[in-house]
């Protein structure tokens, strides 16, 4: 399948390029024409472009090696050490993006918030926002927080050269939702009961969270990101009715703050199949689809004009080269449903994933010769 045309809602303007610096690399570095963002503007590149969530992390020896005595936020947090993780896995692998180095946590810790992320736990609060009194001491942001993003942001991009990076960003609910339990939870419970029980509460504190949400992406753009993804782990524990009335808006606003720029915006979430159509109308310019639902259901749920990201599921990056490369071939084959597609994970590279598998796995669907030739 071969398209020449371009998605409209994600075609980089003239106008939209001149809000970006001089020397950012959508403008001066190439990175407009590389098969990453001809596919998240809706067209079909020679090869399928591919990048892996959580592909900098801990399932590279180098990365546990950087990260050695320094914890996870510190590493955020220290544009050098930013820098050189997310550039690890386009070096070893060859993907076709790095995704930048962060945690959906980042902004509340440069706001001044009290949190943390334990190992085994993941973030943690020092205490919860359940009340609109407690929400009401929620601070703005001063511009300049964000400035050790910027300095790993433009670290990063002067090594990339023409591959892109993309932008990363906690989606509205998930952060709030986070800040509301007071850490990680199964069920969510706490912040779904807040939602109906004090619902003014609640989108004060999502509305924070949104505007947080767009203030960090914008960061990331203005430094030179080519690309971002505002990623919602926990948006499917809700029925979409709550999505639409509850959520939806918040990320429609944290989306709506870098629209200007005119880069792609993916949105993603995970156990979303049902709010799929939602999180397009929220401002997504390409849909990322987890691993529950087949690329062409997805693409029949949201229209063909779509680009959809994904969605190799992650258990199989440790079944076998066999398994692994027929369910590889197989979300290609259904990714053709879809205007153009961006091959990903349907979730993270787990922390155990053998690196020699993503970089065998790259080269299957860059088209080398095992795509064509079973055997080899």
């Amino acid at each position: 399948m071969t398209n020449s045309g371009s998605s409209p809602r994600a075609l980089l303007t003239d106008d939209h390029l001149a809000l970006l610096p001089e020397g950012h690399p959508l403008r001066s570095g190439g990175t407009a024409d590389s098969p990453m963002i001809r596919a998240m503007r809706g067209d079909r590149p020679e090869t399928h472009p591919v990048w892996f969530m959580r592909q900098a992390g801990r399932s590279l020896p180098e990365y546990r090696e950087a990260r050695e005595g320094t914890r996870m936020l510190e590493a955020c947090l220290t544009p050098e050490l930013a820098a050189e993780i997310t550039l690890q896995p386009v070096r070893r692998h060859g993907v076709d993006a790095a995704i930048f180095f962060s945690d959906i946590v980042v902004p509340l810790k440069v706001a001044g918030l009290d949190v943390d992320i334990v190992p085994g736990k993941g973030p943690v609060m020092g205490a919860p926002y359940r009340t609109a009194e407690q929400i009401a001491t929620l601070p703005e942001i001063p511009d300049a927080a964000f400035d050790p993003i910027r300095e790993a942001v433009r670290l990063t991009v002067e090594q990339l050269g023409s591959t892109p990076l993309i932008g990363f960003a906690g989606a509205p609910f998930t952060v709030a939702a986070y800040m509301v339990e007071g850490g990680a939870s199964r069920d969510h419970l706490a912040p779904r009961i807040m939602m109906h029980r004090d619902p003014q509460a609640w989108d004060a504190l999502a509305d924070w969270t949104a505007r947080t949400a767009g203030r960090f992406l914008a960061a990331q753009i203005e430094a030179g990101a080519s690309a971002v993804q505002l990623f919602d782990s926990w948006a499917g524990s809700l029925p979409e009715r709550d999505y639409r009335r509850y959520v939806m808006p918040h990320s429609a606003r944290a989306l709506a703050a870098v629209e200007h720029y005119g880069v792609p915006r993916v949105h993603f979430g995970t156990g979303t199949g049902e709010l799929l159509p939602a999180m397009k109308e929220a401002g997504a310019d390409v849909v990322g689809v987890d691993y529950r639902l087949d690329l062409d259901e997805a693409a029949r749920r949201l229209g063909p004009d779509t680009p959809l990201q994904g969605n190799i599921d992650p258990a199989l990056l440790d079944a076998g080269w066999d398994v692994l490369r027929e369910h590889a071939v197989d979300v290609l084959s259904k990714g053709e449903a879809a205007v153009s597609h961006i091959v990903n994970l349907g979730h993270g590279v787990p922390a155990g994933t053998d690196p020699a598998v993503l970089t065998r796995l790259v080269d299957l669907i860059h088209g080398g010769r095992e795509l064509n030739d079973p055997g080899r």
